[in-house]
């Protein structure tokens, strides 16, 4: 019925799975082995010799590109446009609503509320209700919610799922009241396009047999990034029957287990691991063949992933040759570990910057990278992220940092005015803004006059009375105080830290993880220059973050996370922060399930790289303002050798671990990747919390006492709130509660 030479591009098990089109199929398609040619053939020889209806065939996947460019690649091949659905799971879904929507009471025209739309009708629920938004905040509902919908756990249902004490309850009521307003408003969120459409193939038959017909060929993409309702979304269509009564089940589905790295996004392997329990007599054709990487890259990804026990058994080769082998090094610190990548890629680029990439596991760890690869003036882009000084909560800290600097700064401060809410919009602040330009006065003298906080309603007037007051405190104290200790007073007590701790989601805490990273960067500042002043620092800051690299199409070494980098591919490839609790990350140890993911998520970095890889640690390492001992990541532990140079791993007689000495050889039970994220917003609330009790301590005549910047010294006289200290070298006047005095 027409030429198949476009079958020719195929290897044996790409053909074998293109020309098979009846009944279930299973595609395990490793890393770099041509998954979308296969599929893209499949959907040709399907609509090209069994001539097949494009209108006939549903292809669903999970992003717009990926769409995109499986459509375009499928018209190349039929020489034709094509009516066929080739859509993301919420674009099909969507779709079939808008000609249903009826049947479940909604109009056809339903608006679809996006993030911001969501969170606006969850803080009007919270006022309706009494729920303070400061203490739960809106993306802790609306976390919940999702989660309940991707489990298809309705309203009615919650309470019997997670019980009925107090805060349940409250869940319960917004989560309630959240689905009453949607409907009254004629809205659905992006979960209800996939739970909707389920309901409605389950309430209406005639609907759901409409689409069975029509679907006759359905394939599924990254089949083990799906949830349960997207699963039981494509179940319910391939559960049609033939005129003899038969099920179909004309489904094929394309994935690699090994790859599963979304379960906290809601991912179930299962899907893909149970497909053939799931359908009976499913064929499964595994693509093992290779495109990609050299020999040696795919034998050390395997080396490591065939650890994980429960996955199906495959082994990616390739007809290229073995390749440079795998550099590990082991560097004294971050800052070492970053100077050394950068020193590489200077060394070998050629000018050729964006054949580099360096993916690390977590977002903090970017900016050491940034700063090296800055010095050495080697352009770079962040993808997947902002560069980490133009990240929302850094932007928000310098800005406390540079009011307490210079008051008179209106920019700064109309940024954080409202940062944690004050109960101040935008435009209160605009009116603060043109009263401040008519008087010739600056933001910040606007707010200690009580004139002016008359304007507004008590709760704001307190909360920017508080925020005035907090800034004054430590602008009089900046020359006597560590620039760290500034910090962690400022984010406590502007209620920063807590707001985000309040929110308690994914975002939320990478957020956290930057700005207790971004101590780290103090602390390098003040071991480098122990009397670098707060204008100083601020000086250093802006210098560095003014370079601006985020053009896609310039010629830039790419930095991202690991969870971003799945489907890019990149000649040379850099994995730093190869330590336990960094990578694997400290959570893994806590689930049954966690180490095996975050394994997955190595497999994946690995397959990124095409000709060379380096791995890297550091034997110290200073994240969120903590600085550790470390050890080497248990996937460096379960690389081949014989695969790796550099560095040898497990060589050294002794290990560093959390501050203690050990031998090389520990029992895996006995160790516990420290959990250095909470350590640090432990820390930072205990000093913030010293500092403030040390306000009301009393001192008297002739104590010797202890300052962190101007060492032991004689109190010689007290004030009110204050007193003047002699030391060596000077006599000074401190504010008590904001140098950490401590008599001796």
């Amino acid at each position: 019925m027409g030429r198949t030479d476009y079958l020719d591009r195929l290897n044996e098990k790409q053909k074998e799975a293109a020309m098979h089109t009846e009944g279930p199929l299973l595609i395990l398609a490793g890393a770099g082995s041509g998954k979308t040619s296969t599929m893209t053939c499949r959907i040709a020889y399907i609509i090209r010799e069994l001539g097949v209806s494009p209108y006939n065939i549903l292809a669903v996947t999970f992003t717009n590109k990926a769409a995109g460019e499986m459509r375009d690649r499928v018209e190349e091949l039929i020489g034709e446009g094509t009516n066929m659905w080739i859509l993301t799971f919420h674009s099909a879904c969507l779709r079939i609503l808008r000609y249903h929507a009826e049947v479940l009471g909604y109009g056809r025209d339903f608006a679809v509320y996006d993030p911001t739309d969501q969170k606006s009708v969850i803080k009007g629920i919270c006022g309706e209700l009494n729920i303070d938004t400061k203490k739960f905040n809106p993306n802790y509902f609306l976390g919940l919610i999702s989660k309940c919908k991707e489990n298809r756990i309705s309203p009615e249902r919650y309470l019997e799922e997670f019980g009925s004490d107090y805060k349940e309850q409250m869940v319960q009521s917004v989560y309630e009241r959240y689905q009453q307003i949607l409907k009254k408003n004629n809205a659905m969120d992006f979960d209800d396009l996939l739970v909707n459409t389920v309901e409605l193939f389950e309430k209406d038959e005639t609907v759901l047999l409409k689409y069975q017909n029509r679907f006759q060929y359905i394939m599924a993409d990254e089949y083990q990034d799906t949830n349960m309702i997207q699963y039981t979304f494509v179940r319910m269509l391939a559960d049609a029957r033939d005129e003899w009564g038969n099920v179909r089940n004309n489904i094929c589905v394309v994935g690699d287990d090994d790859q599963c790295i979304y379960e906290w996004r809601g991912a179930d392997i299962r899907n893909i691991l149970e497909f053939e329990k799931d359908f009976p007599g499913a064929e499964v054709v595994k693509l093992e063949q290779n495109y990609r990487s050299s020999a040696n890259i795919l034998a050390a990804a395997h080396s490591v992933i065939e650890h994980n026990k429960d996955r199906k058994r495959k082994k990616l080769w390739t007809d290229a040759e073995n390749g440079n082998k795998i550099i590990y090094q082991r560097l004294e610190d971050e800052r070492d570990e970053a100077y050394y990548i950068a020193g590489e890629i200077n060394r070998l680029a050629g000018g050729r910057y964006k054949d580099f990439a360096i993916l690390y596991r977590t977002n903090a760890q970017s900016r050491t990278f940034e700063e090296a690869l800055s010095r050495r003036e080697i352009p770079y882009r962040v993808l997947g992220g902002l560069r980490y000084y133009d990240r929302k909560e850094i932007k928000d800290i310098m800005c406390y940092l540079r009011l307490v600097q210079n008051r008179a700064d209106d920019v700064a401060l109309s940024r954080i005015i409202n940062e944690p809410k004050r109960g101040i919009g935008s435009k209160s602040i605009e009116k603060l803004k043109d009263q401040a330009a008519r008087q010739g006065r600056s933001m910040f003298e606007l707010l200690k006059d009580p004139e002016v906080l008359s304007q507004f309603g008590n709760k704001q007037s307190v909360a920017l009375d508080e925020f005035a007051r907090l800034i004054e405190r430590y602008s009089a104290e900046k020359e006597n105080m560590k620039i760290s200790d500034m910090y962690d007073g400022l984010i406590v007590y502007s209620g920063y830290l807590k707001a985000l701790e309040d929110q308690k989601t994914v975002e939320a805490e990478s957020r956290m993880q930057n700005l207790m990273e971004f101590k780290s960067v103090i602390y390098d500042y003040e071991k480098e220059e122990p009397d670098m002043t707060l204008a100083e620092f601020m000086e250093r800051i802006a210098l560095l973050a003014d370079v601006d690299n985020h053009d896609a199409d310039e010629n830039a070494v790419v930095l991202m996370t690991l969870h971003s980098a799945k489907g890019l591919e990149f000649p040379c490839v850099f994995m730093p922060g190869m330590e336990d609790g960094l990578f694997p990350g400290w959570r893994a140890f806590d689930r049954p399930d966690g180490l095996d993911e975050e394994r997955r998520l190595c497999y994946v970095g690995i397959t990124r790289a095409k000709e060379r890889l380096w791995m890297t640690g550091a034997e110290t390492r200073t994240l969120y303002g903590k600085t550790d001992y470390t050890r080497e990541s248990q996937f460096l532990r379960e690389l081949d050798k014989k695969l790796i140079e550099g560095d040898g791993i497990y060589e050294k007689k002794e290990t560093k671990v959390s501050g203690a000495f050990t031998d090389g050889a520990f029992e895996e039970k006995a160790f516990r990747p420290f959990d250095q994220l909470k350590y640090a917003r432990q820390q930072t609330k205990q000093k913030a919390a010293a500092m403030e009790k040390a306000r009301t301590e009393s001192f008297e005549v002739g104590d010797n006492v202890r300052h962190p910047k101007f060492g032991e010294g004689r109190v010689i006289e007290c004030g009110n709130g204050t007193i003047r200290v002699e030391f060596a070298d000077e006599t000074r006047k401190l504010a008590l509660g904001f140098a950490s005095i401590e008599k001796v």
